[in-house]
């Protein structure tokens, strides 16, 4: 069985990590430079870095706090958020971004997945799809979710991978930070449809829902985790050991720290 990654997400607004439930309701939790290190020494497999309003705010991915995120961890970061041109892949991979992941900006222009894959490899190209349910359809919102762009989502992602996206996020918009579980039934129906790997994300509010989404969906690759983590609930650790014990095949690691950071009182100086 191919290892499963758990990768911890970063939704980062005005400097700071920030989480809600069906994308609104937005809490903050803490700072990105200080939780990206934290996930780095727990053992977390990788690390995927949103700049959650750039695209609503129709600017680029701001570059001084991913610059110190990129500096405090050794593992690899997938970074998105404002990418509607290959400047703005250029950009973020000289910042220490390891992968790119492309939402909207592929919306309006579907060649820069193609035009993106030919520079710098299908490997680097992620397509992260912010996906409802319409009148029972699965469908691809943009802008963080604010826009309903008519897209049927299995269609849209089945394009994205044929132009040479190496991976697909899949963002369940009905079972983001609801933490019921992640949206099997979504999951399903998109790693049937694409042959590269899938990245489960919403709705984790367990270690068992790991379990569960590995175990029912062996083609899923990785799942993202957010809230569980982010306020202590678990640990990555926790969850790989869960993993490993049901047959599930983790890397093993040690984390340096036990508890998660958690700052409240700290303000950024920077805005992202």
């Amino acid at each position: 069985m191919i290892t499963k990654r758990i990768i911890p997400c970063l939704d980062v607004r005005d400097g700071r990590v920030v989480k809600g439930v069906n994308f609104g309701g937005i809490r903050d939790v803490s700072s990105p430079v200080e939780l990206a290190k934290y996930y780095s020494d727990s053992g977390a497999d990788e690390l995927v870095f949103y700049d959650i309003t750039a695209s609503a705010e129709g600017r680029g991915l701001f570059t001084d706090i991913l610059t110190s995120v990129a500096s405090q961890i050794f593992i690899p970061l997938t970074v998105g958020g404002g990418i509607n041109t290959l400047e703005d892949f250029d950009r973020v991979l000289k910042c220490g971004a390891d992968k790119v992941s492309v939402n909207s900006g592929a919306i309006r222009d579907p060649s820069l997945i193609g035009r993106a894959a030919r520079r710098y490899g299908d490997q680097c190209v992620v397509i992260s799809a912010d996906v409802k349910r319409v009148n029972g359809v699965f469908t691809v919102f943009a802008r963080g979710g604010r826009d309903n762009t008519g897209l049927e989502a299995i269609e849209w992602l089945r394009r994205c991978t044929g132009e040479g996206a190496g991976e697909v996020v899949l963002n369940s918009i009905d079972t983001d930070g609801v933490r019921r579980g992640f949206d099997i039934e979504m999951l399903r129906a998109v790693s049937d449809a694409v042959s590269v790997p899938v990245i489960a994300s919403g709705g984790a509010g367990s270690v068992q829902d790991f379990v569960t989404l590995f175990k029912t969906l062996p083609r899923v690759d990785a799942g993202l985790a957010a809230s569980i983590l982010h306020f202590g609930d678990t640990t990555v650790a926790d969850i790989k050991k869960a993993l490993r014990d049901e047959g599930i095949t983790v890397r093993l690691s040690y984390p340096k720290r036990a508890a998660p950071f958690l700052d409240k009182g700290e303000t950024c100086g920077k805005n992202l």
